[in-house]
């Protein structure tokens, strides 16, 4: 069995990864179309006019990009641990309503990013860090009462076939690329990590632990059912909004990167 990459080993096959890693995403279908339909799924009212929202492991930007495009009103604050990956969000052209912080996501404090936001999104993240409940109750203190989260993974369904399609996957694609382009132990790590870590059903029950309410498990469409899901949840207090009425088509955003405007090409990653 691989040994999975943690902490400061993680954070520098990332850093050594991104400059590659925007193109071995581009082969994955729906990469982007999901995001966004995870952003979508967080249902901010008036397209998050007023709203601030935390992107927990923003990675490249991909998710970033996504909420910028589903959420065209919201101030967007986006995190990573690993400086080479942030750079490549940072070198992209963004509308002034989001800043990038240098952070991991268990430490948010000191690196000066404060809530209360009123959601938070994390994209393939749990799986990538040593203590996930401690990321997952840092997320819930980051949000305010109500304040919702958004969580869009690879976690297998549990059935022998979604587990078997990621491992046909993985080896017959992302493995060899991810190797070609001197990448491979990131690229393994990527693929033990959703095989060794939760399913959805295990996922959710985690986040009850945390102290999350309302948690439900939405499926992604495409080759990637039973493999990818949204996990959505909100932090108890007052009554988190109910979800506004089905979420309207987002404006295209001059300023959000081509990748997530709507209508363009788009492809994925691991």
């Amino acid at each position: 069995m691989t040994a999975l990459l943690r902490d400061a080993d993680l954070a520098a096959a990332f850093d050594r990864g991104a400059r590659a890693y925007d193109r071995l995403v581009a082969v994955n279908p729906g990469y982007h179309a999901h995001l966004r339909r995870s952003a979508r799924r967080l249902r901010l009212p008036h397209g998050g006019a007023g709203r601030h929202v935390l992107d927990l492991g923003c990675g490249t930007g991909a998710s970033t990009a996504a909420l910028a495009w589903a959420l065209p009103g919201a101030r967007i604050t986006a995190v990573d641990a690993s400086a080479g990956m942030l750079r490549r969000a940072e070198a992209k052209r963004w509308p002034a309503r989001v800043s990038f912080v240098h952070a991991p996501a268990e430490d948010l404090a000191r690196a000066g990013v404060h809530g209360p936001f009123d959601a938070v999104f994390a994209a393939y993240l749990l799986r990538n860090v040593t203590d996930p409940d401690g990321v997952l109750r840092a997320a819930r203190a980051a949000l305010a009462p109500g304040g919702r989260l958004a969580v869009h993974d690879y976690a297998l369904s549990g059935h022998p076939l979604h587990r078997a399609v990621w491992a046909a996957v993985c080896k017959g694609l992302v493995l060899p690329l991810g190797t070609a382009l001197g990448d491979g132990p990131l690229y393994r790590h990527l693929w033990r990590s959703v095989e060794e870590f939760d399913s959805a059903p295990v996922l959710a029950q985690r986040l009850r632990r945390a102290g999350f309410a309302h948690v439900r498990v939405l499926p992604l469409p495409g080759w990637q059912t039973g493999i990818a899901h949204t996990v959505l949840a909100a932090r108890p207090g007052r009554e988190a909004e109910e979800a506004a009425a089905p979420p309207q088509a987002a404006a295209a955003d001059p300023a959000v990167p081509a990748a997530a405007a709507p209508g363009h090409p788009v492809g994925g990653s691991a």
